[in-house]
């Protein structure tokens, strides 16, 4: 708490930030008052098309943070556009949830758990923001005023301190995990399903994902599902789908053999079963989102209450894709209680033709049931979409991140 106080201290902010990283304040700041988010989101809109679009500001921020501290530039990947596109993100998080500080303290507590396993540090986070300070004065050019950046700085000030809490709370479990791969399944050529057995005890909830991370590029981590309930050989289970040339998919998908070293993040989501069976579930995946979804079947099977009905809609583009369940008919039978639909989006085929939003839509009246949505954004955002318009309240959905979340 003292050295967040100190970090963290009204005076001088960005003046201090830049004349180093590792600079703290010479007293501890009074008690603050509760963040006024809401007044600080309608200074940063009122005058956002200064610094929008993001692209030059995120720019001109990196440009200055390695100029004056390039010791820095080893905490990033070689390639900078995934961390780019992450951080604008962040910013439009922050910006358009700023009237809700505690959700934002909550999204950026559980954050700070997770930087610790890029070796990020409370000293790091000082440069950040003197480099943020130079970076807006930059783009924004001659308008911009005080009153705009004390705004901005209080911003990340309160996101950071969730963060540093966030870290020192996770001070007990690894910042990262080492796994060995132990089963490497070509199902497709552009898809494969890694079996990975930690070093250490990895504790997990069913329908959570992981970042992982390849020896084969430093520090670039991208988020997986984790395809299987907790197991008591403790081995885990990733699908990996092929979406570029030179990033992290290639390499777990192409260049990852058995005996090969991953490491871990923390886990992370919130689309886990309730112990609380009073609702029926909705249950709908499209493509690698079946990890997340087979996870949950697996957990149901294990802990089954009678009276849970469950419905799963099995979405893909053609029937060839289906890479890892067996046919709707196998599941039913091995799973009784469980109804499978599925909705084949091109081409003729075994099951449903159409949208998936609509053919979910399509089968009734979701508004009492507990929906889980596991797939690509582009699946799960119309979905999810259409699920809170026909009445399904949104604390009721639990779905994978989407583009617009941090």
């Amino acid at each position: 708490m003292r050295l967040r106080r100190r970090l963290f201290s009204p005076s001088g902010a960005g003046r201090q930030a830049a004349e180093g990283a590792g600079a703290e304040g010479a007293t501890e700041a009074a008690p603050q008052q509760p963040y006024d988010g809401a007044a600080d989101q309608r200074v940063i809109t009122d005058h956002l098309e200064l610094v929008t679009p993001f692209e030059d500001l995120i720019g001109h921020l990196y440009d200055a943070m390695f100029a004056h501290w390039p010791f820095l530039r080893r905490l990033f990947p070689e390639s900078m556009e995934f961390q780019r596109k992450h951080l604008e993100a962040a910013f439009r998080y922050l910006i358009e949830n700023l009237h809700d500080p505690d959700a934002v303290a909550a999204t950026f507590t559980r954050l700070g758990r997770d930087h610790r396993k890029l070796g990020v540090r409370p000293a790091h986070y000082r440069a950040f923001e003197a480099s943020l300070c130079e970076a807006l004065r930059r783009t924004a050019g001659p308008r911009w005023n005080e009153g705009m950046e004390r705004a901005w700085v209080r911003m990340l000030r309160f996101a950071v301190a969730a963060m540093v809490e966030g870290a020192e709370a996770a001070l007990g479990e690894p910042a990262a995990w080492h796994a060995t791969v132990t089963g490497h399944d070509l199902r497709r050529a552009d898809l494969a399903v890694l079996r990975v057995r930690p070093h250490e005890p990895y504790p997990y909830r069913a329908g959570q994902y992981a970042s992982v991370a390849s020896p084969h590029l430093s520090q670039a981590w991208r988020q997986y599902s984790i395809g299987c309930a907790p197991r008591p050989d403790g081995e885990l289970e990733f699908h990996v789908k092929l979406t570029g040339r030179g990033g992290v998919s290639e390499a777990l998908v192409a260049r990852t053999r058995v005996g090969d070293v991953l490491r871990l993040g923390p886990p992370g989501g919130t689309m886990t079963l309730d112990d609380d069976p009073a609702h029926d579930l909705l249950l709908v995946a499209g493509d690698t989102g079946w990890a997340a979804v087979k996870a949950l079947l697996q957990e149901l099977a294990a802990h089954r209450v009678a009276q849970r009905d469950v419905h799963l809609f099995l979405g893909v583009r053609h029937p060839s894709a289906l890479y890892d369940t067996e046919s709707p008919a196998e599941l039913r039978r091995r799973y009784p209680w469980l109804r499978v639909t599925q909705v084949v989006g091109e081409g003729p085929g075994p099951g449903e033709f159409g949208a998936l939003a609509d053919v979910v839509a399509g089968h009734g009246d979701w508004s009492r049931r507990l929906a889980f949505v596991s797939g690509p954004p582009a699946m799960a955002g119309p979905l999810v979409a259409r699920l809170t318009a026909d009445g399904v309240p949104a604390g009721r959905i639990r779905h994978d991140p989407l583009p617009d979340r941090a």
